[in-house]
């Protein structure tokens, strides 16, 4: 009797829970957000970045929660997606941070500083050296919350029309360069340009611009660089590690039930290794096709490095008298930065030089 009792009992609670689920599922809310991206479709890697969380997120809510994406220019222009979801136009939007370096050069903590973190460090300072938090301060200012959804890892040095042998050549240069990066060189002559990505080619082929980056070999050789500029440098010392945000409008955030947002910084984070993984994958075969192709690959020289390195700290030492939030994360950054830097020095390093040296001998 005590277990035929047990079976009923047992019986009724699976089929209430069998119930249940669908009860709970069907009582969250149906929501559509637009998020405006600073990239073009054609860029599969960090456009497919935003199309990869949607379809994540639709998936993990049975379709409940559907972010539409939309291209660069299609909502607003590339580079004012931050401006688009501080005022509400749309809900998200994927840009990287320093593009923003005139509202506020500690946005490009969260992209990238020229000659500091590289690509594992700068997760490793977003998810346990507080970098995260410290970032999400700075975005509130604006009205936004935001999440990390993307990575480049190390990026090119970009495409010259002629040859830099020494920091002599950059005096009078006008080239698309980002962040920080264009603080950094101003003083040894270089003009920075601040274009989006699909402005890039033309203005290289009109002469407009001497020299442009952007990220690396993969998207490169889908813009087109190589037909107006031969000349490929190595490496992006501005960019170690280049990591794109999803940027999210602080009330659209906070009105979101708790299960959509966990949806959410789940997808984001699982897209940060999504898009490392993919460049990582195809950047390979398309320098080769590039070099193939008439591409003069080129490394910038030493001293040039050195002297850019130099001014790139006097910089940073010198906004921090005068901006103090920069002033915040820089002297949190600074001692972490050097922290790893010790510890990749003997484990990473060590490892990377003798299979790369062994790698090249055999060849």
């Amino acid at each position: 009797m005590k277990r035929r009792a047990f079976l009923t009992t047992a019986g009724v609670g699976l089929a209430a829970s069998t119930v249940a689920a669908p009860a709970i599922a069907q009582s969250q809310p149906e929501i559509k957000w637009r998020l405006a991206s600073s990239y073009p479709k054609s860029l599969d890697t960090i456009y497919g970045a935003v199309e990869f969380i949607a379809k994540r997120v639709a998936a993990a809510t049975d379709n409940k929660f559907q972010i539409r994406t939309f291209a660069a220019g299609e909502i607003v222009p590339a580079l004012q997606v931050l401006d688009a979801v501080q005022n509400g136009t749309v809900e998200c939007g994927q840009s990287a941070a320093y593009f923003y370096v005139g509202k506020d050069p500690t946005f490009c903590f969260d992209t990238a500083m020229p000659f500091g973190l590289n690509t594992r460090q700068h997760i490793a300072w977003m998810m346990h050296g507080g970098g995260l938090e410290l970032m999400r301060e700075q975005f509130k200012e604006y009205n936004i919350h935001n999440i990390p959804a993307g990575n480049t890892g190390a990026q090119m040095g970009g495409w010259f029309r002629k040859e830099i042998k020494g920091v002599e050549d950059l005096k009078g240069l006008k080239m698309r360069i980002g962040g920080l990066a264009g603080q950094v060189l101003t003083p040894l002559g270089l003009v920075p340009q601040q274009l989006g990505g699909a402005d890039i080619y033309p203005a290289l082929e009109r002469g407009t611009i001497d020299a442009a980056e952007f990220v690396g070999p993969y998207d490169d050789e889908k813009l087109g660089f190589h037909k107006v500029a031969k000349n490929y440098y190595y490496p992006g010392w501005w960019e170690g590690s280049a990591q794109i945000p999803l940027l999210f409008n602080l009330q659209a955030w906070e009105q979101l039930p708790a299960s959509y947002r966990t949806v959410l910084e789940m997808a984001c984070w699982e897209a940060n290794s999504w898009m490392l993984a993919k460049y990582d994958t195809l950047n390979a075969a398309a320098l080769k096709r590039l070099v193939g192709g008439g591409a003069t690959l080129r490394v910038f020289p030493r001293e040039m490095m050195q002297a850019c390195e130099k001014a790139a700290f006097d910089l940073y030492d010198q906004i921090a008298t005068s901006n103090p939030r920069f002033k915040k994360v820089y002297e949190a950054w600074k001692p972490f930065l050097e922290e790893e830097r010790l510890w990749f020095r003997v484990a990473e390093n060590g490892f990377d030089s003798f299979v790369y040296s062994q790698s090249s001998q055999r060849r």
